[in-house]
């Protein structure tokens, strides 16, 4: 790990969602704490049904959550990003119930989980932060199930998807607002669990309406109020 000051590592975890309420001195202790793991794009975090001794947070890049179906088919659940607790499941002392892989280069945040939760148990506040986080997962799988209905059309819940990245990734370019990481057709297939080429298809048909375009390997939302009505209107 890099020689950070104390200073560079406070302003490292006041980044971090889940630690915005947490005492001075809480963050004191996280700080002596922490190690930091750099991993290439494709390495695997944790992988499902493993045992994991460590809580894992992202410090800079991002990193997917998915699950493998019976058949052998990748689904990815999440996305995450900087600040983001990739697997806050592990503090119930089982084993990983996720893969998770590195979607960008990434760094990422380590705690031993016993001396995480002992900190925890001396800050009410970082405990609600962690359930916080945990709750925003569950919210998301939530409209996620929704989403992912056979009775929902799938160019809708391509668009809802969309709509959902360009909120939590988009930066403002000239034609609308740009989905800031490299998104492949058949990447986005595994976050639908959908077939490639019926994404492909309905990527086509989100074209059509203009609604979206694809330029240098980046999805581009023309306007994300006339995306959302069209994954909202029955």
């Amino acid at each position: 790990m890099e020689k950070w000051t104390r200073a560079d590592k406070m302003e490292i975890l006041k980044g971090i969602e889940a630690f915005k309420e947490a005492k001075c001195e809480t963050l004191d202790t996280l700080a002596d704490c922490f190690s930091v793991r750099c991993y290439k794009r494709g390495e695997h975090v944790c992988k499902d049904k493993e045992e994991c001794s460590s809580l894992y947070i992202v410090k800079s890049g991002l990193v997917s959550l998915y699950k493998m179906s019976s058949q052998g088919e990748k689904k990815v659940i999440f996305i995450l990003g900087k600040g983001k607790m990739i697997n806050e499941v592990v503090l119930q002392g089982m084993p990983s119930s996720i893969s998770c892989d590195v979607f960008e280069p990434s760094e990422i945040l380590c705690w031993n989980k016993d001396t995480f939760l002992h900190i925890m148990s001396q800050d009410f506040d970082l405990t609600k932060g962690v359930l916080c986080s945990l709750s925003s997962k569950t919210r998301r799988l939530y409209r996620q199930l929704k989403n992912t209905s056979n009775s929902v059309r799938a160019d809708k819940r391509i668009a809802a998807k969309l709509w959902k990245l360009s909120e939590d990734y988009g930066i403002a370019c000239e034609k609308g607002t740009c989905i800031d990481m490299d998104l492949s057709i058949t990447y986005l297939a595994d976050m639908l669990g959908s077939q490639r080429e019926t994404v492909s298809r309905q990527i086509k048909v989100l074209k059509e309406h203009n609604l979206i375009e694809i330029e240098d390997k980046k999805f581009i939302v023309y306007d994300r109020e006339q995306l959302a009505n069209y994954f909202k209107e029955p």
